[in-house]
């Protein structure tokens, strides 16, 4: 009908406007120009028995950065990851040794207790209504500190006990911590669970309620109360997927090695929120994609190995990361300035 104007909100857009408006676009950009970078100035970088090296090394950190993502774009922080991947190791090294059982025995009561520490996280966090920093600033130092303590009061070390020789370590390792060759490309099982998690991370985001509420709640937690939007429960269950993918890195840590080391993962939740905020996420929540995640874990491993390849001096390491993580900031915000204008 003539003299009506249609609704601009039906109005067609361009392939060019909707991938400016995706959050990993800025993470794609800069993984490119990571990638050209170290190639030109570190010629084992392209190697083909470099990129097994590099896809580990993304692959352990990206396993975390997943959950994390997800976890920011509800508007929360997890300071407590890193250790919680160490506590997950440790209970299953310590209970499968002292109670002589299958090393699955182990593996299954840190799962379970992993598990509740993520909702402690959470619960603690709905009740109190204090900040997640605070909450999980908590638990990070008395997770560290038990570590420690009972590492020490019940091995008389710092490390447990080896359980390489026990009943099911050889399965367990093929789980968590196999690898096979293609080529002279090594390529280790944590690939795997990274694209598999990260996979169903996108699928409960984009094609889920359970996405619509995480992105609601990071945006706008009384505004998503008032629709109906189970807040609370969406947070915990965003602290227990933290906690998941801590046992599943945890496992990968104990059987790489078959003993655990108690002071290790001080620092690494750092390095997760860093690859969530260079893969799109706001500090602010209610924006990013695990995706993006899995992107900044990818440019993290890069520039890790790519130092070492360059034969750099690796203090520069946390330039380069400091750097990068800026830039992201930036870029981020101007991706989202103009998704928000057109």
């Amino acid at each position: 009908m003539t003299g009506l104007t249609a609704d601009e909100r039906l109005a067609p857009s361009s392939i060019a406007r909707r991938v400016l408006g995706r959050p990993e676009v800025g993470a794609v950009v800069g993984a490119a120009a990571v990638f050209v970078f170290f190639s030109i100035v570190a010629d084992p970088f392209l190697q083909t028995s470099s990129l097994g090296t590099v896809l580990y090394a993304s692959s352990t950190l990206g396993i975390m950065a997943v959950p994390v993502a997800l976890l920011m774009i509800g508007g929360e922080f997890d300071l407590s990851a890193g250790v919680m991947v160490t506590s997950s190791a440790l209970i299953s090294s310590i209970f499968s040794f002292q109670m002589t059982a299958n090393v699955w025995g182990g593996v299954g009561v840190s799962l379970l207790v992993t598990l509740a520490l993520g909702a402690f996280n959470g619960i603690m966090l709905v009740r109190t209504k204090l900040p997640s920093f605070i909450i999980t600033l908590g638990t990070f130092l008395m997770l560290a500190g038990l570590n420690l303590g009972l590492t020490k009061l019940i091995s008389g070390t710092v490390s447990t006990k080896s359980i390489g020789d026990m009943e099911g370590f050889p399965a367990a390792r093929d789980v968590f911590a196999s690898h096979w060759t293609i080529g002279s490309v090594d390529l280790q099982v944590t690939i795997l669970w990274w694209l598999g998690l990260v996979a169903v991370a996108t699928w409960v985001l984009l094609r889920t309620r359970i996405g619509n509420w995480i992105f609601a709640v990071g945006g706008n937690a009384a505004a998503a109360r008032a629709v109906g939007v189970p807040v609370a429960r969406t947070k915990v269950g965003l602290y227990m997927a933290v906690a998941f993918c801590a046992w599943v890195s945890g496992q990968h840590l104990l059987f790489s090695f078959d003993v655990v080391q108690s002071g290790e993962g001080v620092g690494n939740e750092l390095q997760y929120i860093i690859a969530a905020v260079i893969g799109g996420c706001l500090m602010t929540g209610g924006y990013g994609s695990a995706i993006g995640a899995a992107v900044g874990a990818l440019i993290f491993g890069m520039t890790d190995k790519g130092i070492v390849y360059a034969q750099w001096n690796p203090d520069w390491f946390k330039f380069f990361l400091g750097a990068m993580l800026l830039l992201a900031a930036l870029l981020n915000a101007w991706v989202r300035r103009r998704a928000e204008a057109t």
